[in-house]
This record gives structure tokens, sequence and C-alpha cells, in this order.
């Protein structure tokens, strides 16, 4: 990124030169991305649709990425610009280990990830904003952490729990009252997948588990062995188990008590 800012700026993501405009720019857009800790790790997980206005402009985008063996990025906001930037993001990771001969640290990579968002800022007020949320296992404290981001670049570490995107409000206070601190990696994972339902419920640009299609939300664990993806006989069992539990109570185990 910085051989790239002395020499040809305008490769850079946030340096393309863009036509004025009057108003946003239609462009396809990542929404819901959800993590959650654990004892021993962390899990990101995304659901699979990108809206364009009132368009589904992609049932089965991919919005979860491998940062590094220890990381990951989910992505919100404008898609083409958002993976553009992972892909940067990860030769960066890619680069510097093989400099430097060792990995960067976690906090490193979340204040790495900061500044490339910060230099997209110009096309974020075009309408062409990325908000990712990244997560990753810290060897060095041996926990999951999460660290959450504005179109500023202004990071904060979550604790716990954290959502991203237009269904993340819903998605927050579903993990809210499900979470707790000694949660199983199994649990975890299933309490993700909770979260994009209940987000896709209320939000319209959250897609839903389509079994017609067969596509589920991409579940991803970062624990002290590495990165993980849930394949997709995973992603479903899960899914399925708490569309049958919805079937039983629609609107949720408090339906039961009233």
């Amino acid at each position: 990124m910085d051989f790239l800012s002395d020499h040809q700026p305008e490769l850079l993501p946030g340096n393309k030169k863009l036509p004025p405009v009057q108003g946003a720019i239609e462009a396809p857009h990542g929404t819901t991305i959800v993590a959650v800790t654990f004892p021993g790790g962390v899990v990101l997980a995304g659901d699979r649709r990108a809206t364009m206005g009132n368009v589904i402009a992609q049932r089965d985008i991919e919005k979860v990425f491998p940062a590094d063996e220890y990381s990951a990025v989910g992505i919100a906001g404008t898609a083409g610009l958002a993976v553009e930037m992972v892909k940067l993001f990860q030769l960066e990771l890619e680069h510097f280990e093989k400099v430097e001969g060792t990995q960067l640290s976690l906090e490193g990579k979340a204040n790495r990830l900061s500044t490339m968002i910060r230099s997209n800022l110009g096309m974020a007020m075009q309408g062409l904003a990325v908000v990712p949320l990244f997560a990753g296992y810290d060897v060095d404290r041996e926990k999951g952490r999460i660290f959450s981001y504005d179109v500023t670049g202004g990071r904060s570490e979550e604790q716990g729990y954290a959502a991203t995107g237009s269904g993340s409000i819903f998605a927050r206070g579903a993990m809210k009252k499900l979470f707790r601190e000694n949660l199983s990696e199994a649990e975890a994972t299933t309490l993700v997948v909770q979260a994009l339902y209940d987000a896709a419920d209320d939000d319209s640009a959250t897609g839903g588990p389509d079994v017609a299609r067969r596509i589920y939300p991409i579940v991803t664990v970062i624990t002290e062995d590495g990165f993980r993806r849930l394949t997709e006989n995973e992603s479903s069992e899960i899914a399925r188990s708490i569309l049958e539990r919805r079937l039983e109570q629609p609107d949720g185990p408090r339906a039961a008590l009233l």
C-alpha cells in the first residue's frame, strides 16, 4: 500500500477518480455481518444477500474472507470496493510476514485495516462506503477479539459480540439476549445464525436461509488452530434446526409465555 501510494496512488481503491454525480451511486451493497466470541476463539458470519436500492442484486454473495491464518474480515457496504480492499489487506499481511519473518499482531492488523478504510473516505462521501467487521484469535492473549469500524476508519474493540450492516440493529438485539460468556463453539455458531435469521426477519436487505436454493449463511470459526469455514452441510444443519423451531414458535420462545 505504501509502495502504491508513492508510485501509482491512483491504483488504490480510495483514490480512483469518479465523475461528478448528483446523489449516491447505485451499486451492489453487502448487508449484515455478525461476530461473537467464546472461550478459545471467535465466530464471524454473514448473510448472502447483496442489494442495489430496493432490488436484490445477488442472492449468494460471499462477505466473509480469511485475512490470514488467525483473522478474518466480514464486509458490509459497497461490495466491489469492499472485496478489492480485502484482497489488498490480505496481500499486506502476507507481505509483512514474508519481509519480517513473523506475523503482525492482531492489534497491528486491526490498525492497518483502519488506515485502509480511512483512505476510502472520499469515495464514502459519494455513497461508496465500506464498513467491515474484523475478528481474529489473538495468539498473545490467547482469546478471540472483535473490532468494528466507521466510515472514517475509526476503530472500536467490541466485547462479546458485534454486528454491522443494515440488519445490525436487529442482529445485535438477538445476540444481546442469547450471549453469555461460557458459550461453546457449537453454541456460538448457532447464535450467529440465529442473529442473522432475526435480522432477515425485520430487514429486507438481509437474506435469511434459502432452503429452496440451498443458500445458507457463511460461518467461520477462528481458534488457536487457525481459520476454518463451516461446510455447507454444517451451515445448513444449523439453519434448518432454527427454521424447525421457528415453525413451532414463529415469534420466538417468548410467545409461548404470553
